[in-house]
């Protein structure tokens, strides 16, 4: 994993109401990341992607908290969407209920600490991506959209009138499915071929210790 593509910037948020965030460059995605968050429907929960540039926007919207990073193009939607769903599950641990109420950067000086170290990790630890394969593989193929930012900036319509979500979600849940019902029987066979060979391996240690007392073929015993 490339030390050059980063993840630049998390926020966590209740609608424009910004709970935490953590910023790891200067410039303007940051700037554009909160005009996404004006635009965003955070009521309905969601998985979608904007590009601007060199920029990817990857958002996660879930029971109406948005989770929202940004990334180097270059560094594709799998890794930032694995981050996203580690910091949702952290975020939802630690606050629970009580993110439905907070104001502005309540939560700002803990949890950043938390972005920080699990952007470096995403980004930087080459086992975040062994780790996540298999999630990611699933979570890409639902619904993850592509927009342009700034055809969406520019017409102000709302996210929801971009793609048809019913048939995304339900090819995403198909998928799901047989992904779900192929590692089954994959980990069914793996664990049928290693009791054969536990099975085997005992009954070969059981006739080495009779062959050595009995002969090898045990006409003693």
């Amino acid at each position: 994993m490339s030390q050059n593509n980063k993840l630049l910037y998390c926020v966590v948020s209740r609608g424009n109401v910004v709970l935490a965030e953590h910023s790891i460059v200067s410039g303007n995605a940051h700037l554009l990341a909160v005009r996404i968050l004006e635009k965003l429907d955070s009521t309905e929960d969601t998985r979608v992607t904007y590009t601007q540039e060199r920029y990817m926007f990857h958002v996660l919207i879930h029971s109406g908290i948005t989770y929202l990073v940004v990334s180097e193009e270059s560094f594709g939607r799998r890794i930032p969407f694995s981050f996203l769903e580690d910091i949702k599950q952290r975020f939802v641990t630690t606050y629970g209920e009580s993110s439905k109420e907070a104001v502005a950067y309540e939560f700002n000086s803990a949890f950043s600490k938390v972005l920080a170290e699990r952007m470096s990790f995403y980004a930087n630890d080459p086992s975040a991506d062994v780790i996540n394969r298999v999630q990611g593989q699933i979570g890409e193929v639902k619904n993850i959209m592509i927009e342009n930012i700034e055809k969406v900036l520019e017409r102000g319509e709302k996210l929801d009138l971009l793609v048809d979500r019913t048939e995304v979600l339900q090819q995403g849940a198909l998928v799901f499915r047989r992904e779900g019902r192929r590692m089954h029987q994959v980990m069914w066979w793996r664990n049928v071929r290693l009791w054969v060979f536990m099975s085997l391996g005992v009954a070969a240690i059981l006739y080495f210790i009779l062959a050595l007392a009995c002969g090898f073929t045990l006409k003693n015993c």
